[in-house]
């Protein structure tokens, strides 16, 4: 059976730092071997020697992991540019499997994590969820589930985060053994037939005024809303006409409607999302597939309503958990649910308005990063979510 261990730090030298993460988590354990680390990080790190420094520790274990904005363990959450937490994991070789490619792109998502799923499956057909880290700039990443679910069946739980970089949208970097991946796309699947994971995420966030409709575009490339420039017609929308840069869209915040037997799950009636690149012909990138007739609203962010929000999932979470203490728990927020939406103080709370209600003062591991999107499911079904506080508690079966 897996045994989680997780630790967080903020350390700035990146020997130091792995190697902290490693001696916490692994604490009263015989030695600081393990079989798997799942390595989550802020940008600033030396990778390298990270990397390095964790193999000489733990030389049995397989490493895989990914930057992001920010990490949240149970020490907290942490933004700096050297924030490190790692989820270390023991168990035996037939119940876990890592795979990584090296390149994903909006054109090429349905391909590569199919291709990352078939590594995955022939490494260990008897994986039954999937940690996916994908990059989170220029792929459609709801493409890319389905990539995965062509291999596994939509079935399997696919839970993580889209990899990030400190909000700077330049590049992001995955690990999966040795090698450092640049925009690339790594998972650990999972393969312990007595454990189980259960997902849920929610934003908090309230819809405005009338939709529009996309009216041209190509894939997750959107050239038109309303039968003008998708640019010039989302810069007006916003007030900003003019504007030039993809900065100016930083506070935007677009919604798709959910149909309505999801809305109680939710906890609201849209998923939200935005865009990540614009185009020189005023195109948008967005991180989802919106074909011709997809209807958008803007959204604004409710600060009283996420933390509301929050806490009625984690009660809808706890009720899910049936009793059963959870195991270990994967985390993923969206980067601007971190320091560019809340202050220190509230974003220290949102946290522990998780953390308490899930796991009180028991010593169960967690690890969390502040990515550029999630996955989560919802209605039994995986999908892609941007803006949310994301939870996958892992629970032993029939406990």
């Amino acid at each position: 059976m897996l045994e989680f261990f997780s630790s967080s730090t903020g350390t700035v030298n990146s020997k130091r730092a792995i190697a902290e993460c490693i001696e916490n988590a692994l604490e009263g354990q015989n030695d600081l071997d393990c079989d798997l680390i799942i390595i989550y990080t802020s940008i600033g790190h030396n990778f390298i020697d990270m990397i390095a420094e964790a193999r000489r520790l733990s030389p049995n274990a397989q490493i895989v992991g990914c930057t992001g904005c920010g990490v949240i363990g149970r020490e907290g959450p942490n933004e700096s540019m050297k924030a490190l937490g790692i989820m270390a994991i023991k168990g035996h070789k037939d119940e876990f499997a890592i795979a990584s490619q090296d390149r994903i792109t909006s054109a090429t998502s349905f391909e590569v994590a199919a291709r990352l799923a078939r590594d995955l499956k022939n490494k260990n057909p008897s994986i039954n969820m999937v940690h996916f880290l994908p990059s989170g700039f220029d792929v459609a990443e709801d493409r890319a589930l389905e990539g995965i679910e062509s291999v596994f069946g939509s079935e399997i739980p696919i839970f993580g985060a889209t990899s990030g970089d400190n909000m700077k949208l330049i590049s992001n970097f995955q690990f999966c053994v040795d090698k450092i991946i640049e925009r690339g796309a790594v998972a650990a699947g999972l393969a312990d037939p007595t454990l189980e994971v259960i997902t849920q995420a929610t934003h908090g966030f309230n819809i405005m005024g009338d939709p529009f409709e996309v009216t041209r575009s190509d894939s997750n490339r959107v050239f038109e809303i309303e039968e003008r420039l998708a640019w010039k017609f989302i810069t007006d929308r916003m007030g900003v006409p003019g504007a030039q840069d993809i900065w100016a869209l930083a506070g935007m915040f677009l919604g798709r409607e959910l149909p309505e037997e999801l809305h109680d799950e939710y906890g609201n009636t849209h998923t939200l999302f935005n865009a990540f690149e614009k185009g020189d012909d005023g195109s948008l990138l967005f991180p989802q597939v919106c074909p011709p007739g997809t209807k958008i609203c803007l959204a604004v962010r409710d600060e009283e309503r996420m933390f509301a929000d929050l806490d009625k999932m984690v009660a809808q979470l706890i009720e899910r958990c049936q009793g059963r203490k959870p195991y270990a728990v994967f985390h993923a927020d969206c980067a601007a649910r971190g320091r560019w939406s809340l202050n220190r103080v509230l974003k220290d709370e949102i946290v522990q308005r998780m953390q308490y209600p899930l796991i009180q003062e028991q010593n169960v591991p967690w690890l969390g990063l502040y990515g550029f999107g999630e996955f989560s499911q919802l209605g039994g079904r995986n999908r892609f979510h941007m803006f949310t506080t994301s939870l996958f508690v892992i629970l032993k079966k029939g406990e």
